[in-house]
């Protein structure tokens, strides 16, 4: 398993008497431990925004193949969610949004679902809530991951939004989700100009014209339009259209459109993002529109969309809701079946089929990049303008989660007295060479750095680095500078260096007062690299202890010159 090292800094821009500390410090937690079910890690206590359901899968919760319909499976997600949100807030909570949801099993008539919700990070007057589903037998006590879900809330008290208070983590879990939760809100803001993006400037594969037109089905054909009119029994205690509710009609129309297509019982996979625009209420027509956008091999995706209106104001119909879901058929085998092809209508209807196949491509590189767990992906991931985002988030994410971890312990420090400078991301001593190979926007860019060799090997090292700055969105955060390891087509592997890769490493800086800033380094090394590690107590490589000392030296080289980027951490 990878070994984890960390080395602190505490600086001071006193110019005589005062001593920072450096510490090396390591973790004796694996980064391969599986993840936990983490509702409550610390034997009694219990997270208090924490809320449980179970219930018993009847018949009429199923679908026409005996499973739990997904659209009741997200009535009662919604609820839970919802309650948890309710009792951080202490007042009325809406939903704003649900992130995209994977679903890995099916549930079956007489199983039980377990959905456990709490609140990972409060915002201003927002909060993400962490959601898990678990299917269990009775008969046999086995349990499954059905899936893992991440909703926003909102709370409103009379109509005006809440000022919320921030949550406090405790357990190591707690603190990754907190720590994590505010680059997943930053996703949650550029997702729609990512998609804009990647229309407008990467090349879609599209072999619509090379296909052959007798053997397509038109997307009109599967076309879809109902109206539900709002009624008591559909809204919360607020007298809003139970978000829930919402999300099932949609996933019921959804399902309409791609039977249409597959003239076949359809499997819905996966939803991507559910966006509530604003509410409706008791009273109101919602009109719902599916229709499928475009045809892959084994999947096709469905567009949802739900208007809203009161009968006496037909022709003004509000935008309330949004949705594109996967489905796919599944055979005797539980494996999925060929689908035919859609050909779309000229105008909108290609407009949805392309950006159907940029989601598709995002949904791809955000399974590869977030989803997989390290040991299932290699450390240097291609890098493009497509999925720059993802790798990003990725990036940061990761080194927060290093951070996050309770269990680091002092091995050995030592005086010394500097300054702090966010360029020291990069460690800049005269043995390594540094070039800038791309700087993709304010907060990303790419690193070609040659490094001397170690440990005899007669070749110097290099590196590819993608390296993710991120100022702190609260209080008492660190201002975080993380870096992993990139393939470029542009910079591949020479016979001169040996092709090094670091899957999670990267710099954090805390302000603690208006004297002090402390820095910390992280470094994830591979068993690859173990070799290098030496024997010593600490169990620290030499080669982090020699980084971390050239980074202090470029502290301590530039402080009269950087001292004026305190003020920005």
């Amino acid at each position: 398993p990878p070994c984890q090292c960390c080395s602190e800094l505490t600086v001071s821009p006193a110019p005589q008497g005062l001593a920072s500390v450096f510490s090396n410090r390591t973790s004796r937690k694996s980064a391969s431990r599986s993840d936990s079910d983490g509702m409550a890690d610390s034997e009694g206590y219990r997270n208090p925004t924490e809320v449980q359901m179970s219930q018993l899968v009847l018949p009429c919760h199923t679908n026409q193949r005996g499973e739990l319909s997904v659209g009741q499976l997200l009535k009662w997600i919604d609820a839970t969610a919802c309650l948890s949100a309710e009792r951080h807030a202490g007042c009325p909570c809406v939903t704003a949004s649900m992130d995209d949801i994977y679903f890995e099993h099916t549930i079956s008539v007489g199983q039980v679902v377990n959905i456990k919700a709490k609140v990972n990070r409060a915002f201003n007057s927002s909060m993400e809530v962490g959601i898990q589903v678990v299917s269990e037998d009775l008969c046999s006590e086995k349990q499954w991951c059905v899936c893992k879900a991440l909703a926003t809330f909102v709370a409103h008290r009379e109509l005006s939004k809440v000022k919320l208070k921030p949550t406090m983590p405790r357990t190591e879990e707690e603190k990754t989700e907190h720590s994590v939760a505010a680059e997943r809100r930053r996703m949650r803001l550029v997702y729609a100009d990512t998609i804009k993006d990647l229309l407008a400037n990467c090349v879609i594969q599209d072999d619509l014209e090379s296909r052959d037109c007798s053997h397509m089905v038109p997307a009109e054909k599967t076309r879809v339009e109902s109206v539900e009119l709002v009624l008591p029994p559909h809204a919360n205690h607020q007298g809003n259209t139970f978000g829930g509710q919402i999300m099932a009609w949609m996933e019921n129309v959804a399902t309409i459109a791609a039977s249409r297509l597959c003239r076949a019982h359809p499997t819905l996979k996966a939803i991507e993002m559910f966006h509530f625009r604003g509410p409706s209420q008791v009273g109101d027509r919602l009109v719902l529109k599916a229709i499928v956008n475009n045809a892959f091999k084994h999947s096709m995706e469905v567009g949802v969309c739900v208007e809203a209106y009161r009968q006496e104001a037909e022709t003004h119909r509000r935008h309330i809701n949004s949705a594109f879901m996967t489905f796919v058929v599944l055979g005797a085998d539980d494996q999925p079946q060929m689908l035919p092809w859609i050909r779309p209508q000229p105008g909108d209807g290609e407009r949805r089929y392309r950006e159907a196949s940029a989601r598709k491509k995002i949904r791809l590189d955000r399974k590869y990049i977030v989803s997989c767990k390290q040991a299932e992906m290699p450390l240097s991931v291609p890098w493009d303008p497509s999925n720059q985002v993802y790798l990003s988030y990725n990036n940061v994410s990761s080194l927060k989660m290093l951070v996050a971890k309770d269990d680091w312990v002092l091995s050995s420090e030592s005086s010394q007295v500097a300054d702090p400078t966010l360029p020291a991301f990069l460690p800049l001593s005269s043995q390594r060479s540094v070039e800038l190979v791309q700087q993709v926007d304010e907060d990303d860019a790419i690193y070609h750095v040659i490094s001397p060799a170690l440990g005899g090997d007669p070749k110097p090292q290099d590196f590819i680095i993608l390296a993710s700055r991120r100022k702190p969105c609260d209080i008492g955060e660190p201002y975080v500078i993380a870096l992993r390891s990139v393939t470029l087509p542009t910079h591949r592997e020479t016979p001169e260096y040996r092709r090094g890769e670091t899957v999670c490493s990267g710099f954090c800086f805390w302000r603690e007062g208006d004297q002090l800033t402390k820095v910390s380094y992280y470094n994830q090394a591979t068993p690859g690299v173990l070799k290098y590690v030496t024997t010593n107590v600490s169990g620290l490589s030499s080669e982090f202890y020699t980084t971390f000392k050239a980074c202090e030296q470029f502290l301590l080289d530039n402080r009269n010159d950087l001292a004026p980027s305190l003020q920005t951490l």
